[in-house]
């Protein structure tokens, strides 16, 4: 089962109404991960390596706070992007985002971890492929990179908005291609903006995908979406190995290959 055959199939379609209706569960993630703070804090600690956080589409650093300041409180240095409200693929933005990653690693003296929320995965894979030499990983939050992405709610979304016709730099490949990094993708099949199938990566010696239960405005602040990427970032540099999901994880951790729609 592929992520094309899925992403088209009329019975995930006519339920797109349903999962977007579900994006109220946002608020009561927010929630969740306040309750969940003292859990959460017994996650292995932080490497000390900086990570570089790029927010959704019409999202700006405000929105992935809450995610830099928990991973900051674990061990690991969070940045924002500083780039303002994330528009798009705009005509300079993925050089400012260079730039930024370039002072980063300078600053830090260390590769830098990349984490995308939806469109901003987009901005995360590309920059590793551009310079995978100052990038140690990449997570990336219900990003649409798969498959023949144009049809989905959050591409016709940011064309209706802004005009433009939205797509990326292809010197790099398509944008399906992985990164030459670590990989983790992390989505949600009730995901109420971006059809879950354009998430799923090709799974291989460094790509996986890790399954969470969560909307898309949710997933930055989902506690199972924190812990996994705490869990991600704690691993020993140049020592990648796939999200465990063997015990108490497989009850919060469904095995993201199984078949259906939800």
């Amino acid at each position: 089962m592929t992520a094309a055959s899925l992403a088209f199939n009329p019975w995930l379609n006519a339920l797109a109404p349903f999962r977007l209706a579900l994006e109220g569960r946002a608020g009561w993630e927010f929630a969740a991960m306040l309750a969940a703070q003292p859990l959460l804090a017994q996650v292995p600690r932080g490497d000390g390596h900086p990570v570089l956080v790029l927010p959704r589409f019409l999202g700006c650093d405000l929105s992935t706070q809450p995610l830099r300041d928990y991973l900051t409180g674990i061990g690991h240095p969070a940045h924002a992007w500083d780039l303002g409200v994330n528009l798009g693929p705009r005509d300079g933005v993925m050089a400012a985002c260079l730039s930024r990653l370039d002072e980063l690693r300078a600053r830090h003296g260390r590769k830098v971890s990349l984490i995308g929320w939806s469109l901003g995965g987009l901005f995360a894979r590309e920059l590793a492929k551009e310079a995978p030499d100052q990038v140690r990983m990449v997570i990336t939050l219900g990003t649409p990179f798969a498959g023949d992405a144009s049809p989905s709610e959050v591409w016709r979304l940011y064309e209706g908005v802004t005009g433009d016709h939205m797509g990326l730099s292809r010197r790099h490949g398509s944008l399906e291609q992985s990164p030459p990094v670590p990989t983790t993708s992390i989505f949600s099949r009730s995901d109420g903006i971006v059809a879950w199938p354009g998430s799923l990566e090709h799974e291989g010696p460094q790509c996986e995908n890790i399954e969470v239960e969560s909307s898309h405005l949710g997933l930055a602040v989902n506690p199972l979406s924190l812990y996994a990427i705490a869990d991600r970032l704690a691993q020993p540099e140049n020592d990648w190995r796939p999200f465990e999901r063997q015990g108490l994880r497989a009850w919060f951790y469904p095995d993201p290959r199984r078949p259906g729609w939800f």
